[in-house]
């Protein structure tokens, strides 16, 4: 579908956004190299309230139609050990995902309680498949990228991001979200993600598309 005219809103600079079907991305992420073990991984990050989970959603949507079935879809939200624990999450899901699919073992974590403030008890499995999405704030990190088939970063401007945020959690997390948006940009900054990504998403298009089956891409 035809580009319009549009600016990039991690640079601020001129870009062009264009229509794309999440059922030909999937295809992409099938042809592509398995770098994780047997696995394809797909990190889809960005910032908090942009679109990752949706987008990530709906890749795995597109995906189950194809050989392998619906890959598993692992948020690294449920992997925190709380608010604090933002980007120091990760020696813990090497160590109950990623290492034993490199491995070609299945993986298995716990998920984390953001109400009871701990992590629940039942095991949450991690099969050996041939797509592993992985979404959340930090998943494209440098250190997995030699490993991932894609990454992909989602973004939108940050009061929208502030206003869908509060909308889901309500208005008492303010200051932990605050806290939270400044660890993010001091995390993207250093970690230059945006600019390493495959794969650059508008979480809040102004583009007309069935969002079900399209994303917009900038480029």
């Amino acid at each position: 579908m035809p580009g319009e005219a549009a600016l990039n809103p991690e640079t601020g600079r001129p870009a062009v956004a264009v229509v794309e079907a999440y059922a030909e991305l999937a295809r992409r992420v099938l042809a592509g190299p398995a770098r994780l073990g047997r696995t394809r991984l797909v990190a889809v990050d960005g910032p908090s309230g942009a679109g990752k989970s949706r987008f990530a959603a709906r890749l795995a949507d597109a995906l189950a139609v194809l050989p392998g079935g619906r890959p598993p879809v692992v948020h690294t939200d449920d992997l925190l050990d709380g608010w604090d624990d933002q980007v120091t999450f990760w020696p813990r899901l090497d160590d109950w995902v990623l290492s034993p699919l490199r491995a070609g073992r299945p993986g298995v974590y716990q998920r984390y309680s953001w109400v009871r403030q701990r992590f629940l008890p039942r095991p949450v499995p991690v099969p050996v498949a041939s797509v592993l999405v992985l979404e959340g704030v930090s998943a494209a990190r440098a250190v997995i990228g030699p490993e991932l088939t894609l990454a992909v970063f989602v973004t939108a401007p940050a009061p929208l991001r502030l206003a869908r945020a509060v909308a889901r959690d309500g208005p008492e997390i303010l200051p932990e979200l605050r806290r939270w948006h400044a660890g993010e940009r001091a995390h993207f900054a250093a970690d230059d993600t945006a600019s390493r990504a495959d794969l650059l998403v508008d979480g809040a298009p102004a583009l007309p598309h069935d969002a079900d089956r399209y994303y917009v891409r900038i480029r």
